[in-house]
């Protein structure tokens, strides 16, 4: 990789695979990248995400929630203690699988994205694909937005549709979403990292 000088230093946070964390990864390959990814941290000591981030030369970290109980600022602390260790300026979430208390998102506030599987503000929350195909929707997709103590309901930065086609189901959707999730979630993160530079 060529100089990281002045590129926003980025961490991601996982549950599990990681798909949308190694999107974000390679696309800060790129020599104009405008967002480094500099940590990789996981609730679940055992996701696959972790090796695929140590395998793309990223630094990960897991903390396991289950020692914490019902306890999630304390956990969250955690996390934080290692995000100001590393210098992280802008955390960007990717199937981490946790509610997040105000301790971490008061703190990130404008900060914190997420990335949904729907064309928010329809099906905040879970099962998002069998909702749109339950509505009838002629099309689903995928959401970045900045986080908020409430649910999916933060200002909303990028969308990408992707079209319901005839004989899909929530598991056939949810695959072509995905897929367009890869595409969205770099593009909105390199375009929000260019406004807090004021690029």
């Amino acid at each position: 990789m060529s100089s990281t000088e002045g590129r926003v230093r980025v961490a991601v946070l996982i549950s599990g695979a990681g798909s949308n964390m190694a999107a974000l990864i390679d696309a800060c390959q790129a020599a104009d990248a405008l967002y480094e990814v500099v940590l990789v941290v996981s609730n679940d000591p055992e996701a696959g995400g972790l090796a695929v981030a140590r395998s793309k030369g990223v630094a990960t970290v897991a903390i396991d929630h289950k020692p914490f109980g019902k306890d999630r600022a304390a956990h969250e602390a955690d996390i934080q203690a290692e995000l100001e260790a590393a210098s992280v300026e802008v955390i960007a979430l990717a199937g981490y699988m946790r509610l997040l208390t105000p301790f971490l998102v008061n703190r990130w506030e404008g900060r914190m994205l997420n990335i949904h599987p729907s064309l928010l503000p329809k099906y905040p929350g879970l099962d998002t694909h069998a909702r749109a195909l339950e509505a009838g929707d002629a099309e689903a997709g995928c959401t970045v937005h900045l986080v908020t103590e409430g649910v999916d309901e933060g200002p909303i930065l990028d969308q990408q549709a992707v079209p319901i086609v005839a004989g899909d189901t929530p598991r056939t959707l949810a695959q072509r979403v995905l897929t367009a999730e890869h595409g969205l979630y770099p593009r909105a993160l390199a375009s929000f990292c260019a406004r807090i530079r004021n690029l």
